[in-house]
C-alpha cells in the first residue's frame, strides 16, 4: 500500500474541489429553480434557505480547495499563486481561471448579504452573471483537474451540471418579468 502522508494536501484539495463542483452546481440548479419559480412543494422560502446554504457551502469548499494547495509538497504555491488570477507558474491558464471563478462566484454569492447598500436592482443584475462565472469553474474543472478525464469524475461533473445547464436554457428562453407588469396587469383585470 502506498503512503499517502506525502500526498495528503493535493488529495485533500481535490476532494475539496470536486466538493466545490458540486455544492456551486446544485447552488445554480436551485437558484434557477427560484428564478424560474419552481416551488418545492409550493414552499418557496425553503427553495431560497437551500440555494443560500449551497451557496455558502460552495465558497468554503473553494476557498479549501485553494487553501489547501499551500501545504502540497509537489507545488510549493504560495498566497500570490492561489489567490492572484494568473500569477503562479502551473498551468497558469486554467488556475488563473479557476482563481477568476472562485472570487466572482464567492463575491456573487455573498452580495446577497450587501444587497440593501448596493440596491436589489444592481444586485440582481451581479447575480445574474453567477451562471457564467459558474461555467469558467467548471471549465476549470475540466482544463486542469487531476481527475478530469476519470470517467467516475465526468458522470459526476454531468450529473450536477447537467440540470444546471437544462434550466440555464430554459432561463434564457423565458422573458425576464418586468417588476410593474403583473401589478399592471391585475388592476386591468
Amino acid at each position: 500500500m502506498t503512503n499517502p502522508a506525502p500526498h495528503l494536501f493535493w488529495i485533500s484539495s481535490r476532494a475539496a474541489g470536486s466538493a466545490a463542483l458540486v455544492l456551486t452546481s446544485l447552488s445554480v440548479g436551485v437558484g434557477l429553480l427560484a428564478a424560474l419559480r419552481v416551488r418545492a412543494s409550493g414552499r418557496g422560502p425553503e427553495l431560497r434557505a437551500l440555494h443560500e446554504a449551497l451557496a455558502l457551502a460552495g465558497i468554503v469548499a473553494i476557498g479549501v480547495h485553494g487553501a489547501l494547495l499551500l501545504g502540497d509538497a509537489y507545488l510549493h504555491d504560495n498566497l500570490i499563486d492561489i489567490t492572484v488570477p494568473f500569477a503562479g507558474p502551473y498551468r497558469r491558464g486554467w488556475t488563473g481561471v479557476g482563481i477568476v471563478a472562485g472570487w466572482s462566484l464567492s463575491l456573487s454569492g455573498l452580495s446577497y448579504y450587501v444587497r440593501g447598500r448596493i440596491g436589489v436592482q444592481r444586485w440582481r443584475s451581479l447575480h445574474r452573471l453567477s451562471a457564467l462565472v459558474w461555467a469558467l469553474g467548471m471549465a476549470h474543472s475540466l482544463g486542469e483537474g487531476t481527475d478530469a478525464g476519470q470517467i467516475w469524475f465526468l458522470a459526476m461533473a454531468a450529473t450536477v451540471a447537467v440540470p444546471a445547464l437544462i434550466l440555464l436554457a430554459l432561463r434564457w428562453a423565458r422573458p425576464t418579468p418586468q417588476p410593474g407588469r403583473r401589478a399592471v396587469r391585475a388592476g386591468r383585470s
